[in-house]
């Protein structure tokens, strides 16, 4: 990784004005909170111009990292707090050879290099946590061994904060530092163990972004399923097959469409039971053959498209009508597809939601009382009608799974399309066997 890899015009501009402020060094060292030598050395870099620094860092580095860092460590002030972190980034950024001396620090203190860059990052101030941010990740993405788990953990904790919070400085720079980190194998790991990262990922992909950060959201996505049981449960807890397949069919950059691909692959080479699926009803198979027929300046995505067309119409061809009704009830977006208004579909298949104790009709269920798109609500009704039509028996066991109290709730719903499939699903469950509609 390039250790200039996190870029941020917020960080550049306060950087900028920061290095133009003064700090009170010699007060520090009246108030003995730094000793005459370490004044001596900072007030060598102190507004100083950059060929000087570069000079002294030339030829006496690792006393300035352990300088700006024993600094960091036991100065609180954030203006002083951010000007060593300024100095710490413009002495590693574009600078790989100096991560060495960071990363050396521990020799002399076992809480350095990380102990005060994890608690800046509890600063209440935006550039402090950010800049923070910005060097950690150069510091970890530099590790040939695993990372440590006092550091990354916390770390990513932050990050989880950062994409799930309302400020688009701080979405920004945490997307690029779980690009640089999350090709280790043991932060997808971390990271999976942390809800809100994936959920805030989700979160901005879902508020249509730009094609830069649409395309860092998802090459986010696209490392995370490398890991097996990331790619096994990503698209049953997080429901993201549906949301990158619209990601993929509003891009204006090919770029972001090659990383959508590219994740699908993933997902359906590590676990295709799991994901194939719901990208049949995600309508992927017609977005994929689509696909195939346009020209690629990369030849990757021509080989990803073909792939992923030719696995789900292979999955396509073998689903039985039922197997079609199934995987779109499992994923939870129903809509009106042939088979929910085919009575012979209902009279051959309504007894198998009562399979593996009544498996597909407590998922119907759960969608009639959790969903709140309109669509899903008036289809779930429809089909619980449906299935008391045919399998009378079952209204008691709709009534036991609360599905009747839901179904008579949903006859004041807004929507008039649901209030009549609520009605006509409460006059199956009401009537007598013999009565039945």
């Amino acid at each position: 990784m390039s250790n200039s890899l996190v870029l941020n015009n917020y960080l550049d501009e306060q950087s900028a004005k920061i290095k133009t402020k003064l700090v009170p060094w010699e007060g520090y060292q009246r108030a003995g909170l730094i000793t005459s030598e370490e004044l001596a050395r900072i007030k060598k870099v102190d507004k100083q111009s950059k060929a000087k620094i570069e000079s002294l860092l030339l030829s006496e580095g690792q006393a300035y990292t352990l300088l700006y860092l024993g600094l960091l460590k036991k100065l609180q002030r954030v203006d002083t707090m951010q000007c060593i972190l300024v100095l710490i980034g413009d002495a590693l950024i574009d600078h790989e050879e100096r991560i060495a001396l960071f990363t050396r620090a521990s020799e002399t203190d076992p809480e350095l290099p990380y102990g005060p860059l994890l608690k800046a990052l509890e600063t209440q101030d935006d550039f402090v946590q950010l800049k923070s941010t910005q060097i950690l990740t150069i510091l970890l993405s530099s590790y040939s061994t695993p990372l440590p788990q006092q550091v990354i953990q916390p770390f990513l904790v932050t990050l989880a904060a950062f994409v799930q919070g309302p400020t688009p400085n701080k979405r920004d720079v945490a997307v690029q530092c779980l690009e640089a980190l999350l090709p280790r194998p043991e932060t997808r790991k971390a990271v999976w163990r942390i809800p809100g990262v994936i959920a805030g990922l989700k979160d901005i992909l879902g508020h249509k972004p730009g094609p830069q950060m649409s395309y860092q959201v998802v090459f986010c996505f696209w490392l995370l399923t490398f890991d097996q049981e990331v790619a096994e449960q990503l698209n049953k807890k997080y429901d993201v097959i549906p949301l990158l397949t619209d990601v993929a069919q509003n891009a204006v950059k090919e770029k972001v469409i090659r990383v959508v691909v590219a994740t699908f692959r993933n997902l359906v080479t590590k676990a295709p039971s799991a994901n194939l699926p719901a990208m049949l009803v995600a309508q992927l198979l017609p977005f994929a053959k689509n696909l195939s027929t346009r020209k690629w300046t990369d030849e990757d995505i021509a080989e990803d498209v073909a792939f992923l067309r030719d696995e789900l119409n292979a999955r396509f061809q073998s689903l039985t009508t039922y197997d079609e009704y199934s995987s779109e009830l499992t994923s939870g977006h129903l809509s009106w597809t042939p088979v929910h208004e085919s009575d012979d579909f209902w009279k051959e298949n309504a007894t198998k939601l009562n399979d593996s104790d009544y498996a597909q009709l407590k998922i119907l269920v759960k969608l009639l009382r959790e969903s709140e798109d309109p669509v899903v609500l008036a289809v779930a009704a429809h089909d619980v009608g449906q299935y008391v039509k045919h399998y009378p028996q079952g209204k008691k066991i709709l009534t036991d799974l609360g599905a009747k109290t839901r179904v008579m709730e949903l006859m004041t719903h807004p929507d008039p399309n649901v209030r009549y499939q609520a009605l006509v699903s409460v006059q199956r469950l009401v009537s007598h066997p013999w009565a039945v509609v």
